[in-house]
């Protein structure tokens, strides 16, 4: 029995059954109450600190509007009882640094109070017996979990359109008929869609910054680099995993303060002041910015504009090679580092009963199945060790060369190449089209400028740049040297002061 289990009982499984049951009615919060509650992670903090607005108020509204807007399959478990008793528990005088801040977290992420799915049939009555630290973390510091969050199949795509019969398809609060980008699709549309202003999601090749772009939030990749003191988080077997080298963890929100909250607590280090731009040299790297849809290339060039005209000085310099030399270490790591990995997860969350294989032969979206066909075929294990000490060395090289060698302070490009493209309920990711062309794959397609930066293990930062004409957003991401993770939320609260913030979706 561990500390943690002593301290909080693990909820019994008949609560898993009725994940996807709607809320029972709640006693409503009166409109004024609601449009009373600061639209910022921080300001609802301070209203709860200095008693303008009570805790059981806020948390009340946030599941209210999880109720109406569970069409959009944002969340897999709805925490009611247990928000409502922490929010109580606020009231009476607990305090912290997030006091009262109702928040999401992925449900690949260690909870013991709650159940860990990771949106799998195998895991659906799965109970895990550690929390992971950034959790929990968040947890003491005061706050109040509402739910844990949809997303991608056991994290392994980017549409988070997940055909678990527990889970569903998650939808974009943009057009219903499109994903949200993944795999923490059901983070970014809780934030997106007014439920709450923060969470948790995670990160292997773009799961906090594709849904971010897609969704019109904030989303943070902290370093990874080589691990050790190199890991900003350290959330090590206690998020169900891909890749050991590559996941992290990852703050997501309404806007870049209120993910530089979050990662303030998280790290127990200071919030970010921003930075002003003037001056500040970022690289322009055309492979980056090649093969754009023309919607996405419009929006980013109007906020270059809107960067330069701040005094911002913008680099182009290219990395050659770059997309050649991460095509060696991307699926070599990614599908062969599960084999150990997975077991290793179910063996440090003391989950009884279940392995790999029985994880895999009940995953019900096809394009996971393919995945961990591969995976237990183990297709990559002769490429691994040179994709491990050769290739991911000599990548981490590139970029390091690039920031030294051009001056630059960060790195700069459109987040996803695309705006949201329509769910596929067939195979979870499909095809799509850029810009009327012949079909390409969904996953390599919106993978393709976020999936780099990963595998070098730095930090990348992805925020609201525009809106489409079609009513989309569109994301702008900053890449950083590891160990920027400070500096990019800097000069991301200053970059989003310029381009602002998204509009909300009408629901």
């Amino acid at each position: 029995m561990t500390e943690d289990l002593s301290r909080r009982d693990i909820l019994a499984s008949s609560a898993a059954a009725a994940v996807t049951a709607a809320l029972p009615s709640l006693a409503p919060v009166s409109s004024a109450m609601a449009q009373s509650i600061p639209s910022s992670a921080a300001g609802i903090v301070a209203a709860i600190r200095t008693k303008k607005i009570t805790a059981t108020a806020v948390t009340k509204a946030a599941l209210e509007r999880a109720e109406q807007l569970k069409d959009l399959n944002a969340f897999i478990f709805l925490n009611k009882d247990g928000a409502l008793a922490t929010a109580a528990e606020i009231d009476e005088g607990r305090t912290g640094p997030l006091a009262g801040l109702p928040v999401v977290v992925k449900d690949s992420i260690n909870t013991i109070d709650y159940p860990t799915s990771g949106g799998t049939p195998a895991l659906h009555n799965a109970h895990v017996r550690t929390d992971a630290p950034s959790f929990r973390t968040m947890f003491r510091a005061g706050a109040i979990i509402i739910g844990k969050t949809n997303l991608h199949e056991l994290g392994f795509g980017i549409t988070s359109t997940n055909l678990s019969s527990f889970a569903g398809p998650v939808r974009n609060p943009y057009d219903k008929t499109r994903i949200p980008g993944g795999s923490s699709g059901g983070t970014a549309v809780a934030i997106a869609a007014g439920i709450v202003t923060c969470g948790l999601g995670n990160d292997t090749g773009g799961s906090t910054r594709i849904p971010a772009a897609l969704t019109g939030t904030v989303g943070l990749r902290p370093s990874v680099g080589n691990g050790g003191l190199q890991r900003r988080y350290n959330d090590a077997n206690l998020v169900l995993p891909i890749s050991h080298t590559r996941d992290t963890i990852g703050p997501m929100g309404r806007s870049v303060a209120d993910v530089a909250l979050l990662d303030s607590v998280i790290t127990r280090s200071p919030m970010a002041v921003a930075e002003p731009l003037r001056g500040k040299r970022f690289g322009i790297p055309a492979s980056l910015w090649g093969g754009l849809d023309r919607d996405v290339e419009n929006v980013m060039k109007a906020a270059r504009l809107k960067l330069e005209a701040a005094g911002a000085v913008l680099v182009e310099a290219d990395i050659a090679g770059l997309f050649e030399q991460n095509a060696k270490v991307s699926f070599p790591v990614a599908l062969h580092e599960p084999i150990a990995d997975i077991p290793a997860w179910i063996k440090a969350s003391e989950i009884e009963g279940i392995t790999l294989a029985d994880i895999a032969d009940k995953i019900a979206s096809p394009d996971v199945k393919g995945a961990f066909g591969a995976i237990m075929a183990d297709a990559f294990g002769a490429a691994y060790q040179d994709a491990i000490s050769v290739h991911r060395p000599a990548l981490q090289k590139m970029y390091a060369d690039y920031f030294r060698n051009n001056n630059v302070d960060a790195m700069l490009f459109p987040t996803t190449v695309a705006p949201a493209p329509l769910i596929d309920m067939v195979k979870g990711s499909g095809e799509m089209s850029i810009n009327g062309g012949a079909p390409v794959p969904t996953f390599d397609t919106m993978i393709r400028n976020t999936d780099p930066g990963s595998n070098a293990g730095i930090p990348g930062l992805s925020l609201f740049a525009g809106m489409t004409p079609g009513g989309l957003p569109v994301g702008l991401e900053i890449d950083g040297p590891v160990g920027s993770d400070a500096r990019l939320l800097a000069l991301g609260l200053s970059i989003e002061a310029i381009l602002g913030n998204a509009p909300p979706p009408r629901l």
